[in-house]
């Protein structure tokens, strides 16, 4: 499959670039796109995927876009996502007109963003056209988006079982359809868990790619990333080509390493050890996945757990310290009141106040050791592949917020997606997609990793497996369904 092909039929159920093209085409305009977004929102309300719709906010921006194609459209055309509709998550950001209240209540009151940040001015410039925030977990402390100040976020593949966090309110929107592409965020898997819940391309890029300030730019102590959620390869390529570079620190943009290469050696790690352990049928994807790149040519070398679990324990370690401190600072800074806050968030601001100076000092200066043990494996191997998540996506309620217990809470994180912390710990890039379904049509999602700046070989490899069609996506993007 050609992986920038813009035709409908590539990806089965359609994607942002299909839409796109039909709007270009002129058989869609801007404002029937958006209309159509607006009435899956309405119509799919019941998931909870979305927490602030703004229809006129929406009707304007594709107003505004349906002038430039008709007045400019050598301009309108140079848009990769002209005129497609999309949706900010309540998290980042910030984008011009949408309050983002981290799904808290902490926030309320607070106003509008009067400028955008310099992702959400690429999110324009790119062509998008926002209509609203989707659901995330409050302060995005979770894999679950079920914020007490609501909506509960649902799977819709399964809507008994969360769509993942923290975007999961953008990971059920795109699979749902109401929206082919949108914003996310990936401090701790946040991409890469809501898309492999909900049977979609998630990547997080490497540190430095993508534009994060000003707000944003140096935000977790530069783990945390932001892009977006796909329902397909393509979609992802195009958006981290319309938004990475230049990204005005604190962290160098990578320059990026070409994927044209004839034989790979792809590293295959499916055991998670016993404290983490991975269902059968999840390694059974990665190995499926591992021998259709073998039938390219790659080399397949095994991995074992015991060769990253040193890493990968540590990377849980460094998270917890780093959204914890960063979580008391914010309580700090903007003199917020923890009576308003959920237990859980309220006890991972204590633990923040209370983390002496020499212990986050520890975490901060093992960060480099994480990239450094990284970087010595990919001198033995050009990409690793491993599972995703350890199991099928929970069902609701499975992350309570309701309790204290930040240590019971992490470890039910690291049990669900225990690979999901280090390539933010270390900055490395990091792509999930689903390769096959299980037996109750769950995805099966694996998980590919690279060098710094080798996104391009991450899409490529991940292009070859999504060629196999082993998932289908079972919502059509509203738009383009027949």
């Amino acid at each position: 499959m050609n992986a920038t092909d813009t035709s409908k039929g590539s990806i089965p159920g359609g994607d942002a670039m299909a839409l796109a093209a039909r709007i270009g085409s002129g058989a869609l305009s801007c404002s029937e796109a958006m209309t159509a977004a607006i009435s899956a929102a309405r119509a799919n309300e019941a998931l909870g995927a979305i927490c602030h719709l703004d229809e006129t906010l929406g009707m304007t921006n594709a107003a505004a876009l349906q002038r430039e194609h008709r007045d400019s459209p050598a301009i309108f055309a140079a848009r990769p996502f002209a005129g497609v509709p999309t949706l900010a998550k309540d998290l980042g950001g910030p984008f011009r007109g949408l309050a983002v209240r981290a799904g808290s209540r902490l926030f309320d009151g607070m106003l509008d963003p009067s400028d955008d940040s310099d992702l959400a001015a690429r999110f324009r410039q790119a062509g998008f056209s926002l209509f609203g925030l989707t659901t995330s977990p409050e302060v995005g402390l979770s894999l679950a988006s079920e914020p007490a100040r609501g909506p509960v976020c649902r799977n819709p593949l399964d809507p008994s079982r969360t769509a993942g966090g923290s975007s999961g309110g953008a990971a059920a929107a795109v699979a749902a359809g109401i929206v082919a592409i949108a914003h996310a965020t990936d401090a701790g898997g946040s991409i890469r868990v809501p898309a492999a819940c909900c049977g979609l391309v998630g990547l997080k890029s490497s540190r430095g790619a993508i534009p994060g300030g000003p707000g944003f730019g140096n935000h977790l102590g530069g783990i945390a990333s932001e892009l977006a959620v796909c329902r397909s390869v393509r979609d992802a390529r195009a958006i981290f080509d319309a938004i990475r570079g230049d990204s005005a620190g604190p962290y160098a943009a990578p320059a990026l390493e070409s994927s044209e290469r004839p034989r790979l050696r792809i590293g295959l790690l499916t055991d998670t050890g016993s404290d983490f352990p991975t269902e059968a049928a999840r390694q059974q994807a990665v190995c499926a996945a591992a021998r259709s790149l073998e039938e390219d040519s790659h080399e397949i070398i095994i991995v074992e757990w015991q060769r990253l679990e040193a890493s990968i324990i540590a990377s849980a370690a460094i998270f917890a310290d780093i959204v914890a401190v960063n979580l008391a600072w914010l309580v700090e800074s903007f003199h917020l009141d923890l009576s308003s806050a959920e237990p859980l968030t309220a006890a991972f601001a204590l633990r923040g106040a209370k983390l002496a100076p020499t212990a986050l000092w520890h975490s901060l200066s093992a960060m480099p050791h994480v990239s450094h043990d990284l970087w010595r494996l990919f001198d033995t191997i050009d990409c690793l592949l491993t599972p995703m998540l350890a199991t099928a996506p929970l069902p609701i309620g499975s992350f309570p917020s309701d309790h204290q217990d930040t240590d019971l809470h992490l470890n039910r994180m690291a049990r669900f997606a225990p690979l999901a912390c280090l390539a933010n710990i270390s900055g490395f890039p990091a792509l999930t997609m689903p390769f096959g379904s299980d037996a109750d049509g769950m995805p099966l999602p694996v998980q590919l990793l690279a060098p710094m700046g080798r996104e391009p070989l991450l899409l490529a490899l991940a292009a070859r497996l999504e060629a196999e069609q082993r998932w289908i996506h079972p919502h059509a993007i509203a738009g383009l369904a027949s």
